[in-house]
């Protein structure tokens, strides 16, 4: 379990990070279209997982917006951003900030992926959600950057996440 904080108040998540070396968890999350996918759909792509209590927050909105505004440059690179949210939420959001270079998957139904992670929050006031996390893989699914953001209301380490492509 690991400890974070909420304006400076502790609270935990179900467990620790993937660490760097390991390879991606499989997973099942739903699109935008209401389809599900999963990590082979995304087989032989760099992946940037952009990992957030919700996207209609402040802090989890300017990471979706910074990623949509890099993913564009990047090569061979998708940017997966992963929250609880329902997919009605993502795409109004992204469609009415015209963010078309990232890949909104949500976790609404069983949760498993903030379980299997270890970033589910299991107390406090936001107890079910993600919390901030940069995971990035390489393109064989190898993970080289894992972030949890001590402070779950600041922004994450973008240049490091970058850099780990």
């Amino acid at each position: 379990m690991a400890s974070i904080t909420l304006g400076g108040n502790p609270i935990h998540t179900s467990g620790e990070l993937p660490k760097v070396g390991s390879k991606l968890a499989d997973f099942k999350l739903i699109q935008n279209d209401l389809s599900v996918a999963s990590l082979s759909d995304f087989a032989g792509k760099k992946l940037i997982l952009n990992i957030f209590p919700s996207i209609d927050t402040g802090t989890c909105a300017a990471s979706v917006r910074k990623f949509n505004e890099t993913a564009g440059n990047l090569e061979n690179t998708t940017v997966l951003c992963i929250s609880r949210d329902l997919p009605f939420a993502q795409k109004r959001f992204c469609g009415a900030e015209g963010l078309e270079n990232v890949v909104n998957l949500s976790d609404f139904q069983e949760g498993t992926f903030g379980k299997v992670n270890g970033l589910e929050i299991v107390d406090g006031p936001l107890a079910g959600l993600h919390s901030r996390v940069l995971i990035v893989a390489d393109a064989n699914g190898t993970i080289t950057h894992a972030e949890q953001v001590p402070e779950i209301a600041d922004e994450p380490n973008y240049e490091a996440a970058l850099a780990a492509l």
